[in-house]
């Protein structure tokens, strides 16, 4: 296929028991315009790879697959590799697990996406589903899911102050704005190994607006469970709050050189340096103490104080204090 118009972002590892799945709903897609599947697969120890090798010898002409005799240990890598190796005008989104419900999504939000190009992606609706495809009706999971609940037009702004996201991963369809190579995209793996998606929806913002449709049109499929390899039960392992502090810290420093802090940028800074003193609070070490050090060289001297003169002891006490007084 030497032009197609849209790219399917296919990310996968460790996933023979749903890629089928996956590319099935993919590849049933009724579309006017030509397509094709770049699949990332990131060297699954388990059949995944073979699989895929079953769909791009099936459909030689529409399966790019991208892989690799060593695992990454960075899916977020993975994601870079494989979104830069994508010859589409537009670009969707799905990850090996995850898959679509209707055979016109990609015909919808394209059609979308070329009558208002004001907006620089559109998202939609979606179902969360557990490891054996049942839906899930545990109400503290299926408040992860409320994040996504938003309808019509989302900005830069809402993805500051909403606490909402525009839409899941597997809901996304955008204009390929990495064809400009307008910014340094490599922060896209560089600020976190397993984060994507928060980067990917900045990067969108910074060119345009995103609207979000209330079809249905995609299944999440949440998978969170001690010794499991999806990356939401890998995330089991880390500490997530510390993690979001340091990518945030390493984002921001992206951001002032690509496209300039606003004034919050001071809020965040300042939020994200009080988690980080809340963290060694809760788990006093040498490692806590660093990490409250460096986000406070970063955060608070520069961002929120403009390199000002300010001491590290007397601010961590003014924010206990301000804290305790409210």
């Amino acid at each position: 296929m030497k032009d197609p118009k849209l790219s399917v972002i296919l990310i996968t590892y460790n996933h023979e028991k749903y890629i089928r799945k996956a590319l099935d709903s993919v590849l049933s897609q009724e579309t006017d315009f030509p397509f094709e599947v770049v699949i990332g697969e990131d060297c699954s120890p388990d059949d995944t790879r073979n699989i895929c090798k079953e769909y791009k010898k099936k459909y030689p002409d529409q399966v790019r697959l991208v892989s690799r005799d060593k695992n990454t240990g960075r899916p977020t890598l993975n994601v870079y590799e494989t979104t830069m190796k994508c010859r589409g005008e537009y670009l969707a989104y799905l990850e090996g697990d995850d898959y679509w419900t209707d055979t016109h999504k990609l015909q919808k939000q394209v059609d979308f996406l070329e009558s208002h190009p004001e907006y620089i992606a559109c998202t939609h609706s979606h179902k969360m589903i557990d490891d054996e495809g049942k839906d899930i009706t545990d109400p503290e999971v299926l408040k992860i899911s409320e994040l996504y609940r938003w309808s019509g037009e989302f900005t830069m702004e809402n993805f500051k102050t909403s606490g909402h996201w525009p839409g899941h991963y597997a809901s996304v369809v955008s204009r390929n704005i990495y064809k400009t190579k307008k910014h340094d995209y490599t922060i896209l793996y560089r600020s976190h190994d397993f984060v994507d998606d928060g980067q990917i929806l900045l990067f969108l913002l910074m060119e345009g607006k995103i609207f979000r449709m209330d079809d249905e049109m995609s299944v999440w499929r949440y998978v969170r469970r001690s010794g499991g390899n999806s990356w939401t039960s890998r995330s089991m392992k880390r500490n997530i709050q510390r993690e979001d502090v340091a990518m945030c810290k390493t984002l921001m420093k992206w951001l002032e050189d690509e496209y300039g802090l606003t004034e919050y940028a001071k809020i965040k800074a300042q939020k994200d340096f009080e988690t980080a003193l809340y963290l060694y609070g809760k788990g006093p070490s040498k490692e806590s103490w660093q990490f409250v050090r460096e986000v406070f060289e970063y955060n608070i001297k520069h961002v929120v104080m403009e390199d000002k003169k300010v001491k590290l002891i007397p601010y961590c006490i003014k924010c206990v204090r301000k804290k305790y007084s409210r």
